[in-house]
């Protein structure tokens, strides 16, 4: 049945009783009713049209209604849409997992389903503890990442996130506290500075017979700043991670499946993790799902000492109609050959940004892959914010930025012509309002 719901109510419904992500139920930010999406682009119910720059958060990389993700889902609802995981398996389950193992690197062939990002994030640490405790060391069950970093929403994932210019300082003196290392300084685009790793050393040196791994973002800092940094980093810290005999947790949630121009941002840096975290385009942004990758090292440990197991369990775990859509989609990167559509959104964000160095506003702007980053010389304020997101709208695009970043991370399948006209929109608004 036809929802006959006008715009209007259905506006004033959600203004009045729908909580959205980091809003304000006193103050709330603006809010768009989509009633299609397709390809890059999406059509609200008034009717306007926008090209979207940010893929639903990362996820959405072969676009909207895509015909071959909506027969993977149409096909294994008439199968089975859920059954536990607990004893029992399936097909989809089992495909998945085959065409990830040819993905990911060789020594990760252990498989962990879970329901999203910040779970795999719970369950990549739970792994890290019970390894140590496993092996005879129980008081190795703290954590060292770098600040700047975003992990989730969850408790443990909030306990390594940015713990002063984060979204979680609130629940400071609740979250375990972990340890710090200062963010690389050694940009993605700079020549190494060895001095930038001087820090974790000694973090590590220091309290490394309290510590079970370090966590963090390969690469590209998210949501803690959209700052990209140099491989060499990484490099060091494989190395210190195998001298202290410490396990390393690779966070690539987001930057997973080609984003950064590479298929995982570790091989930006030829290393590999103990653990890695993968979630968002792993369903090419049709379902919540995610997949924590352990080395068969890590799994025998866990299993070889009490009690025997590993200790988590989610209901929905391998749910089969996300793990159908989730082959599909990987299937579809395949096919779609990743690397040249990343090459030139890489090509395009460049071009089309490179104007905004010129507005007085713009402090910088970088592009690693499908990522384009506008940094502003100071944070919009709630007003601005308001501001600008309707100046975006009436440009004909979807962006959403945070703080000083206005960022873009379009569907790989936008053409050079949408990629154009986001980037010009981007400039336009910049250029014409007061940020």
């Amino acid at each position: 049945m036809k929802n006959s719901m006008s715009a209007q109510d259905l506006l004033h419904f959600d203004k009045t009783h729908l909580w959205h992500p980091y809003t304000s139920i006193e103050e709330p930010l603006p809010v768009y009713s989509v009633a299609s999406a397709s390809s890059s682009t999406l059509t609200l119910t008034d009717g306007r049209q926008l090209v979207d720059g940010m893929s639903s958060w990362w996820a959405a990389i072969h676009g909207y209604n895509n015909p071959v993700l909506n027969r993977a889902l149409v096909e294994q609802v008439s199968r089975v849409s859920h059954v536990m995981f607990g004893g029992l398996t399936h097909e989809p389950a089992v495909e998945l997992g085959k065409i990830l193992l040819q993905l990911v690197p060789k020594s990760l062939n252990r498989i962990f389903y879970c329901d999203s990002g910040s779970v795999a994030i719970e369950v990549a640490m739970k792994m890290a503890m019970q390894y140590m405790h496993a092996l005879g060391q129980p008081q190795k069950k703290r954590f060292v990442t770098i600040r700047g970093g975003y992990h989730g929403d969850t408790f443990h994932g909030m306990s390594v996130c940015d713990p002063v210019n984060g979204m979680h300082g609130l629940y400071a003196g609740v979250l375990p506290e972990y340890f710090f290392a200062d963010r690389p300084t050694t940009s993605f685009f700079a020549s190494w500075d060895a001095a930038d790793f001087v820090g974790m050393r000694r973090l590590v040196e220091e309290n490394q017979q309290n510590i079970c791994a370090i966590i963090l973002e390969p690469i590209v800092q998210g949501a803690g700043g959209m700052y990209f940094y140099h491989p060499q980093y990484l490099r060091e810290v494989r190395a210190l991670c195998d001298e202290y005999g410490l396990l390393l947790i690779a966070d690539e949630i987001a930057t997973g499946f080609g984003r950064t121009g590479k298929l995982f941002a570790c091989e930006h840096a030829g290393i590999e993790p103990d653990i890695l975290c993968l979630g968002k385009a792993i369903t090419g942004g049709y379902m919540s799902f995610a997949a924590t990758l352990a080395t068969e090292e890590v799994g025998r440990v866990i299993s070889s000492a009490a009690p025997g197991v590993f200790m988590h369990g989610p209901t929905f775990m391998g749910n089969p109609l996300a793990c159908s859509v989730a082959k599909a989609s990987l299937q579809l990167l395949i096919e779609n050959d990743w690397q040249t559509q990343v090459e030139g959104l890489a090509k395009g964000l460049e071009e089309g940004l490179a104007p905004c160095l010129d507005l007085d506003c713009v402090a910088e702007v970088r592009v690693l892959g499908g990522i384009g980053v506008v940094e502003l010389h100071a944070p919009l304020s709630s007003q601005g914010m308001v501001q600008i997101q309707a100046a975006f709208v009436e440009a004909g695009i979807w962006v959403r930025p945070f703080g000083r970043l206005v960022y873009l991370m379009p569907p790989y399948i936008m053409s050079k012509e949408e990629l154009a006209f986001l980037t010009a929109a981007v400039f336009k608004v910049l250029a014409t309002g007061d940020y």
